[in-house]
């Protein structure tokens, strides 16, 4: 049987009704953008139509890259890291990049590991999203070897501007987002309020303990009735273990209101306070964090504090890739800033209802 003959990048012009230069241009991971959209789109159809595809391997010896992405997660059960994938995957279409996903299951050793073998993989950076603040000095390293954005946690301290930051950073401002929701139960009339803080080791929730903190103390009448105790992890069973303590104390020193530092933990504390015969949010407000998928659909609707997942995959995308090319980010730390979403797990506490 006769072969078929191999389309060219002539052949994908001539169908276009552009110039060859043009075509490989819109075809291009790096030049794309000097084509129009409505050309780009055209030339991609026409290539596709024809079973056109250029040669990855001539690319990456041409330009020293392999275009492949790095991408490191702590936990793919996480839809909020879902989302973060997904804004990277958006902002890689153009440039022709295929993305190598790991998991660590938030252990340092296999973080390494993870990280061994992407390098062994040749990525062209990695976007590292499941750093502990004890990883700096294993990411410092790590970036001599190949570009690296810090996506989700970091190391910067809320504090610290961005002209501070030692590394490149994407992360979402949970030190405002905290605020944010203490300020909420504040201003529903909450004098008792605990949190159910995180583990300590990972930027994300140091800085939401930080906010938290930080809005109570403005607040001298508002007693933070917290055991002092964080989850070993952030999950459902850590938060149903942390409230149901907070539950054992006597009720005038109970709290009124409860900020989990996730969603997770803000659903383990609804099972714990329905195991005490207490109900949300008659007895006790709570609050999560993350906005995770249907948890407006559980009982009652979770307030909580939407986290901007898909832009930060975009931003942390468009990072590496200038670290890439080669260019220097004109800022160094992106910090997005989450949004109260305000539902029927928070009201006012009984005595003000």
């Amino acid at each position: 049987m006769r072969e078929l003959p191999v389309p060219t990048l002539k052949d994908v012009a001539l169908k276009s009704g552009v110039h060859v230069g043009t075509a490989s241009r819109a075809l291009s991971g790096d030049q794309y953008h000097l084509v129009s959209e409505a050309t780009r789109a055209r030339v991609r159809s026409v290539a596709e139509e024809l079973g056109y595809s250029t040669n990855a391997v001539a690319q990456s010896l041409r330009k020293g890259t392999t275009g492949a992405l790095g991408i490191v997660v702590a936990d793919l059960d996480n839809s909020f890291i879902v989302a973060v994938i997904r804004g990277i995957e958006h902002e890689s279409r153009g440039r022709d990049y295929m993305s190598l996903v790991a998991e660590t299951q938030d252990d340092p050793r296999t973080l390494r590991d993870v990280v061994t073998r992407l390098l062994r993989n040749q990525v062209d950076a990695i976007i590292l999203s499941a750093a502990r603040v004890t990883d700096e000095e294993f990411v410092s390293e790590l970036e001599q070897r190949v570009p690296v954005v810090l996506a989700v946690r970091g190391f910067t301290q809320a504090s610290e501007s961005e002209d501070d930051s030692r590394h490149v950073e994407v992360l979402q401002d949970d030190y405002v987002g905290s605020r944010a929701a203490a300020n909420h139960l504040m201003a529903l009339g909450h004098t008792r309020i605990a949190q159910l803080p995180g583990p300590p080791q990972i930027y994300s929730f140091a800085g939401r303990s930080e906010g938290y903190r930080a809005a109570l103390a403005l607040h001298p009448d508002v007693i933070d009735v917290s055991t002092g105790a964080f989850a070993l992890e952030s999950s459902l069973a850590e938060g149903r273990r942390l409230a149901a303590d907070l539950l054992r104390l006597q009720p005038a020193l109970r709290p009124t209101a409860i900020f989990a530092h996730n969603d997770l933990m803000a659903v383990g504390a609804l099972d714990a306070l329905r195991d005490a015969g207490l109900r949300c949010p008659v007895d006790v407000s709570v609050i999560g964090y993350n906005d995770a998928p249907l948890i407006d659909h559980i009982d009652p609707p979770l307030t909580t504090v939407r986290l901007p997942g898909f832009e930060l995959g975009r931003h942390s995308a468009r990072m590496a890739f200038s670290l890439i090319d080669g260019v220097t980010p004109t800022r160094s730390r992106i910090m997005l800033a989450p949004e109260l979403v305000d539902r029927k797990s928070t009201t006012p506490p009984r005595q003000l209802a």
